[in-house]
């Protein structure tokens, strides 16, 4: 053996007795999960409508991230629940993912029967956006604010039809609230989505809809419905102009829409690990966050048991609202 060659074994034996063993890397520590083919995003609303939009945006950055393709798959249904429960049956290898979100994961398991346990068949991965629902009126409805609009309504002495995208959905559930804290009646006609919603209300065939404000920006900004108030704490940066439920001079309304990623139920660690890092890296991409905030919607990346703590604190905060209610499906 050349001296030389001794010399640098020798160098290499001593770094690696001083050096922690923390930041020794071998071949099996280096190694991480990564899928082994195209990755199914399931999303379940149908096209047209904010979760479907989420997913459409994150796509493209997720696939580079991945190096596989994903792929958004629309299963919708029963406010959510069909695509779900596809998740929590899929095989628990990183291949299947999908969106939580509050109508599925908080609402929809207490007003009905699901087949899923919303906190023991997923695993949390990370939370992906928070968004304003919007009160949004077709233009020949004579209300141009929340004042005109409640007289309106209480004029038409619970006639009055209001869309959102199904029974116990986020829109549904602002309604509902509007209606708590006014002591107005409404009349809550629920679609199968977002997208047929808006489409009716364009349309003229229901005269107003409790949209989640992606789905509204596009249609307000050109003149075919009209907003009288976002449901956040805060004004929309899309839509600036338009004030907030409680702005208008109802007392403690807030009602937030939100979206986070799924996997089924024992998925590995490294996996989730893997997946919470790429969509952390997605929705701090400027061009991601670009195309969010023009449609409404804040990037609120998380960590996994921040997400699962939230869907938990969520699910406490609306359920006296559901009860008080007594929301249930057909």
């Amino acid at each position: 053996m050349k001296i030389n060659d001794l010399k640098t074994r020798m160098l290499l034996g001593l770094a690696a007795a001083v050096l922690p063993a923390s930041l020794i890397t071998t071949p099996a520590l280096a190694a991480e999960w990564s899928p082994s083919k195209p990755v199914r995003f399931i999303v379940g609303f149908p096209p047209g409508g904010a979760t479907d939009l989420v997913a459409r945006i994150m796509q493209p950055k997720m696939s580079a991230l991945l190096d596989k393709q994903v792929v958004v798959d629309n299963r919708p249904g029963a406010n959510g629940t069909i695509s779900l429960q596809i998740i929590s049956r899929a095989e628990p290898d990183g291949q299947t993912i999908g969106m939580g979100h509050i109508g599925g994961l908080v609402i929809s398991p207490v007003i009905q029967k699901v087949p899923y346990d919303p906190f023991k068949d997923f695993t949390y991965v990370g939370m992906l956006v928070t968004l304003q629902n919007i009160l949004i009126v077709h233009p020949s409805v004579p209300a141009k604010n929340m004042a005109e609009f409640l007289a309106h309504a209480k004029a038409q002495q619970g006639r009055l039809n209001y869309a959102s995208s199904g029974i116990g959905s986020p829109g549904h559930l602002s309604g509902v609230l509007l209606e708590m804290l006014t002591k107005v009646s409404l009349n809550h006609i629920p679609y199968k989505g977002g997208g047929p919603a808006i489409t009716d209300l364009i349309a003229g065939h229901v005269p107003s809809f409790f949209a989640v404000i992606s789905t509204a920006v596009p249609h307000v900004q050109s003149g075919k419905v009209r907003a009288i108030a976002v449901t956040g704490n805060k004004r929309a940066e899309a839509l600036p102009d338009t004030p907030t439920v409680a702005e208008t001079g109802v007392k403690g309304y807030l009602s937030l829409n939100w979206y986070g990623m799924v996997a089924p139920a024992n998925t590995p660690a490294a996996i989730i690990n893997r997946l919470n890092r790429d969509i952390v890296s997605t929705l701090k991409d400027p061009d991601v966050v670009k195309q969010l905030n023009a449609r409404g919607i804040d990037a609120a990346p998380s960590t996994a048991a921040e997400y699962r703590a939230f869907a938990e604190s969520e699910r406490k905060r609306w359920l006296p609202v559901i009860k008080a209610a007594n929301i249930q499906t057909n």
